[in-house]
């Protein structure tokens, strides 16, 4: 069968779709405010909608139909996918015998008229994230969208201004802000134990498991994902905005992709790289080898469906089209004057990161290693090893002091129910973190990475500033002040 673009029947020009929308939001269907209440109030039982139904939609539709079913409905699925909303639609049948409508991504205006909902849920492929959340605003609702955001600067831009037009709130579901190790550390950065941070060390591995498997999907194409810059690092920048409450001023990146390449291919015994391994002639040998048939979930989502749209979950992760890298370092300042050192590898033989906060009174070395995983299969995402977790303070004379870690279960590290129960239930006090990520947030935690993808290219540093205009400040945790008397260090 041959191969067409993933998003053919949504691959429609930005300016075209910005254009269109703006118009066709003017009193066609109904105002801004007119079917949405704020995201996080009380009130009656909220509908919901779920654009994109791929793997990561389930997560939300099982909240909404098994964990919150008095708070929230499901009233409608929508994709470009029709095998993919059929699977959806028996989900909902199994999960609380509901059959919610299901639309072609093209009525999504039509999906939004007949069901009226109060939120927009997008899970779509990410580069098509902004059409839904800018044209659920300009149609009333509020929206609930994973990360990143968007994946470029000009769609960050739109987002912003019509969010700024609507007054429409914007959640974007950062679930490592509430896993607790996460949370832990943010608690003692605020406690001023080891003063004000000036400086962060952060180095993030992906493994061959779950790292390869950006190299077969659409993640491999920077249309699509961004790159792991924008993909990944989202979660990560985000953290660090959040840890330190301050946002990026400037960033300088290198990145190469030099691991997942038809020359590494070679090195690795095979004779070439291949389209995809269901029909690879070496697939006995590659130890990259993805069986979607094997794998129950993947085979029904993907495999079963590649018909409808082609596109194929079992890419070659050699194979010369790729374009994102595999191998990334950053260089970040933030306007509080915190210098960040990151880098993201994508072919390390573990998961996980390690991270160092250099504070005026101290230091917090903190370290956490991933379980396996690999999306769709019968894996944990964010998954904690056990005994995976390191927490350590070092004053600056003095012994270090290991933490307890705080723990808990599930995806992230324990950090997706926390959020959802923010999301979902009625009335949820704001925390002494804040944990909650809006737009701005969302804006923050994708520029990082947007302007370290325009490093790569022209090996100068970008001001986050000449990207995008007019974005609020975040509303983060305050943290110590960075001026005043210090304790003197005592003497050895």
């Amino acid at each position: 069968m041959k191969t067409i673009n993933i998003l053919t029947r949504e691959n429609i020009n930005r300016r075209q779709f910005v254009k269109t929308s703006a118009v066709a939001g003017v009193g066609t269907i109904l105002s801004a405010k007119s079917m949405a209440g704020s995201i996080f109030q009380g009130g009656s039982k909220k509908k919901y909608v779920i654009v994109g139904t791929g793997i990561r939609s389930q997560m939300f539709q099982d909240a909404i139909q098994k964990m919150y079913p008095k708070n929230a409905e499901l009233v409608g699925l929508c994709d470009i996918n029709p095998g993919r909303l059929r699977l959806a639609q028996k989900r909902s049948k199994n999960n609380d015998g509901s059959t919610p409508p299901v639309f072609n991504a093209k009525d999504f205006d039509k999906m939004i008229t007949e069901t009226r909902p109060d939120r927009v849920i997008v899970t779509t492929v990410d580069g098509f994230h902004h059409q839904y959340i800018i044209r659920g605003m300009q149609l009333g609702c509020d929206v609930i969208t994973e990360k990143p955001m968007t994946i470029d600067a000009q769609k960050c831009q739109d987002i912003v201004d019509v969010q700024k037009k609507t007054g429409q709130n914007c959640i974007v579901s950062f679930n490592y802000r509430y896993s607790p190790p996460r949370t832990q550390v943010k608690d003692i950065l605020m406690s001023g134990e080891i003063g004000e941070i000036l400086s962060v060390d952060f180095h993030w591995m992906l493994n061959t498991f779950h790292g390869a498997d950006y190299f077969r999907r659409w993640h491999s194409q920077k249309k699509f994902s961004g790159g792991l810059m924008v993909h990944k690092a989202t979660h990560h920048f985000d953290l660090v905005n959040w840890w330190l409450s301050a946002v990026p001023v400037s960033v300088y990146a290198t990145g190469k992709r030099e691991f997942y390449t038809p020359a590494m291919a070679k090195r690795f015994g095979l004779s070439s790289h291949h389209e995809r391994c269901l029909t690879c002639p070496e697939k006995g040998k590659c130890g990259f080898e993805f069986d979607l048939s094997k794998e129950e979930t993947l085979k029904k989502l993907y495999l079963d469906n590649e018909k409808y749209d082609g596109y194929f979950r079992d890419k070659c992760v050699f194979r010369p089209e790729i374009d994102i890298e595999d191998t990334m370092n950053v260089v970040v300042t933030y306007d509080n004057n915190v210098t960040l050192s990151y880098s993201l590898n994508a072919f390390n033989s573990w998961e996980g990161y390690y991270i160092v906060f250099n504070g005026t009174k101290g230091r917090i070395e903190h370290r956490i290693e991933e379980q396996i995983y690999v999306s769709g299969t019968d894996t944990e995402q964010g998954g904690i090893k056990s005994g995976g977790i390191t927490t350590t303070v070092v004053p600056l004379r003095g012994s270090a002091r290991k933490i307890e870690p705080w723990t808990g279960e599930g995806g992230h590290g324990g950090g997706d129910k926390v959020m959802l129960d923010q999301l979902f239930l009625p009335d949820q006090n704001r925390d002494k973190w804040h944990r909650s990520a809006n737009h701005r947030s969302g804006a923050y935690s994708i520029l990082t990475g947007i302007a370290a993808n325009t490093s790569f290219v022209s090996g100068e540093p970008t001001r986050i500033a000449d990207l995008v205009k007019n974005i609020a400040y975040p509303d983060y945790a305050k943290m110590p002040p960075r001026s005043g008397p210090l304790p003197m260090p005592k003497k050895v």
